[in-house]
């Protein structure tokens, strides 16, 4: 398994060309932030009308599946509601990243792009978000070879920083 990261904008998201790109929506907000936000850009408002149809509303559980290609560098876009943010805290971000890898495993994907639940605005520190990630992919047995965190570069070199001292510690215990 290769980890590696794309800033949240559409230039670093097309250079990665992974199968499947996934990303959360909260529940009663008309307006995606994050990856969701770039992608309705790219998709000409086209999250935007599947909410307004009422057919996706962001409540917790909620899945979408929408082409990717050709207006998105991958071939599937999964979005997955994430209800109030107010309401996501470890236990619920660990429940939505399970059910993430489940429809990832379920598409038999090898390379992935993902926005961690609450990343794109803060509510899940980035460490806990990748001590999560890395937890739960060893624990399903992940077969996608390519992982991708969006994150900003601040971000970013906390998450690296933060492994650094994991492996310096395991190293080192007794």
């Amino acid at each position: 398994m290769r980890l590696s990261f794309a800033a949240p904008n559409l230039r670093a998201l097309d250079a990665t060309g992974s199968e499947v790109l996934c990303c959360t929506k909260w529940r009663g907000r008309g307006d995606h932030d994050g990856v969701a936000s770039l992608c309705d850009w790219r998709l000409s408002g086209g999250l935007s009308k599947v909410v307004r149809s009422g057919l996706f509303t962001g409540n917790f559980g909620d899945t979408l599946l929408v082409p990717g290609r050709p207006k998105l560098p991958c071939d599937k876009l999964l979005v997955f509601g994430a209800g109030e943010p107010g309401e996501l805290d470890e236990t619920r971000f660990r429940t939505l990243l399970a059910r993430m890898l489940g429809a990832i495993a379920d598409l038999a994907a090898q390379s992935v792009v993902i926005e961690l639940p609450g990343r794109q605005c803060e509510l899940i520190a980035p460490e806990l978000a990748a001590d999560v990630l890395l937890e739960a992919l060893t624990a399903s047995g992940a077969k996608s070879e390519r992982w991708t965190l969006v994150e900003d570069a601040v971000a970013q070199r906390r998450i690296e920083q933060h492994m650094v001292e994991e492996r310096r510690r395991i190293r080192h215990a007794p």
